[in-house]
């Protein structure tokens, strides 16, 4: 368990070292850092900046920072990322997670899928459209059949939340 403790707060510190690292150039070229991991899968290492800007990113994009983001990296001594890696970057997608209030606030309009740590409605789950969000709560115009129903949920009953794609 110890060495997993370790490799957690490892993968932690190359993630907040690599954010103060990238910050500048990020805002530079006009993009938004929504997420970044450092994660392990089978035995690779990938390092992965997911990317946005206002009209979104395009392939152009993540082949441009990809690159910036290869010399700053490579420039750096002592290098912050000691064990081979890929880079990879990207945009958060069609399905993008919401992991802030911010985030949520900016999605009201939108289609979204929340998930429940407890079920509501007999849901572990709901789709809908964002309608409000508050500190406490945010609200969904769900469809049930032919009607349309407003639910309203608690912040800390909401497990993830993500935007939605609508069939």
């Amino acid at each position: 368990m110890d060495s997993i403790n370790k490799e957690v707060e490892a993968m932690s510190k190359v993630t907040e070292t690599v954010t103060e690292l990238t910050r500048d150039v990020i805002q530079k070229e006009g993009f938004e850092l929504f997420d970044l991991e450092f994660v392990k899968e089978g035995k690779n290492w990938f390092l992965r900046f997911y990317l946005d800007k206002p009209g979104g990113i395009d392939l152009d994009d993540c082949a441009f920072m990809s690159e910036k983001f290869s010399e700053l990296l490579d420039a750096q001594d002592p290098d912050p990322i000691p064990q081979a890696y890929f880079l990879e970057v990207s945009s958060p997608g069609a399905e993008r997670p919401l992991k802030t209030e911010k985030d949520l606030k900016e999605a009201i309009g939108q289609y979204v899928h929340l998930s429940f740590y407890q079920q509501v409605e007999g849901e572990k789950f709901l789709e809908g459209f964002l309608t409000e969000v508050t500190d406490e709560s945010v609200t969904l115009e769900v469809k049930i059949k032919t009607r349309k129903k407003s639910v309203t949920i608690v912040h800390e009953n909401i497990a993830k939340a993500r935007l939605a794609i609508q069939f």
